[in-house]
């Protein structure tokens, strides 16, 4: 014991303790407030939407950071290149981190709790114009796909041009979703925008070009039709970034679009067409009495559109080529 009392070994144990606390970096913080947080989030966030605003923004920048050395002017210079750009990406960008920084707290961490809110202030007011995610003119499309190799991705893009399916559902779509000899693809719940909570599948015709595609994938082998790094499925910023690459505005999301302008303008059946995008009708009662997935007649549906965009259907097409 010294002087005063202090037992100079516990005194230096102590200190000892805290400086390792506080070495956290940022990346395992924000893991394991993601592990915590999987019971509450769609499909235990297999998905990815809620990790990937700080997987794509906030961890390139900070993730290597102890969390108790990020302060507001760290988080400001993270944010500031999405703050009025991608104004909602960076807006949730921000949330996420601030629930990251909660969860170090609660782990007994040192940090500031103020740093996201403080760092929003020094930012100012987003300028933010809401945006639609670009889509390819439907008569462009048949180019697109035409110009698409046998890679993975491209594989990817083609099963969402043909289809109409939501991104993620290509991405984490399995080789036992599909059954090729009755031409279904039935995509699980989880993967399906607005069916949260709802057990049923969702069912989707395969055109015979859908088909060909199908088994050309499967051959890649793996437990995903489509994996990326590590076998784990592409993200969504791969595909996006192939369309990108090529000098093209359109994001492969915005295909869906395309099919839904073409039906609108080629006088396909509304209630088909939007029951092909997985889209709710009618109010609660009539969707209570209508219980068919109009599976034949959008099986009928997807075979044109699978013409027009294999160049089957006869006209012009216009290929879509790099930007030099």
């Amino acid at each position: 014991m010294t002087v005063r009392g202090i037992d100079p070994i516990a005194e230096r144990e102590v200190k000892r303790r805290d400086a390792q606390r506080n070495l956290h970096l940022l990346r395992d913080v924000a893991d394991d407030a993601f592990e915590a947080r999987k019971a509450e989030l769609k499909g235990d966030g297999v998905a990815g939407r809620w990790f990937s605003p700080l997987g794509n923004h906030i961890l390139p920048k900070l993730g290597g950071v102890p969390v108790a050395g990020i302060d507001q002017i760290a988080v400001r210079d993270t944010l500031a290149p999405i703050w009025h750009d991608k104004a909602e990406t960076a807006r949730k960008a921000a949330n996420r981190l601030r629930i990251v920084m909660q969860h170090a707290a609660a782990l007994g961490l040192n940090v500031d709790l103020q740093a996201v809110d403080k760092a929003r202030a020094l930012l100012g007011k987003q300028r933010h114009e809401v945006k639609n995610i670009e889509a390819l003119p439907w008569h462009d499309v048949p180019g697109f796909y035409q110009s698409l190799g046998d890679g993975v991705t491209e594989l990817a893009l083609r099963l969402l041009c043909l289809t109409a399916a939501r991104s993620a559902a290509v991405r984490f779509a399995t080789p036992d979703h599909f059954d090729l000899d009755v031409r279904v693809w039935t995509i699980p719940a989880i993967h399906m925008k607005g069916r949260k909570g709802q057990t049923g599948d969702f069912r989707v015709p395969l055109s015979d070009e859908a088909v060909t595609v199908g088994r050309e994938a499967m051959r890649h082998g793996g437990m995903v039709l489509f994996p990326g790094q590590k076998g784990k499925p592409i993200s969504d910023m791969t595909m996006s970034k192939y369309m990108r690459v090529r000098g093209m505005a359109a994001r492969p999301h915005g295909l869906r679009s395309s099919f839904r302008t073409w039906a609108e303008e080629t006088g396909q059946p509304y209630e088909v067409a939007e029951t092909a995008l997985g889209h709710k009708l009618g109010n609660k009662v009539e969707r209570a009495y209508q219980r068919s997935d109009l599976i034949e007649k959008r099986a009928v549906l997807m075979e044109k559109w699978s013409n027009l965009v294999t160049g089957k259907a006869g006209g012009k097409v216009v290929q879509i080529r790099a930007a030099t």
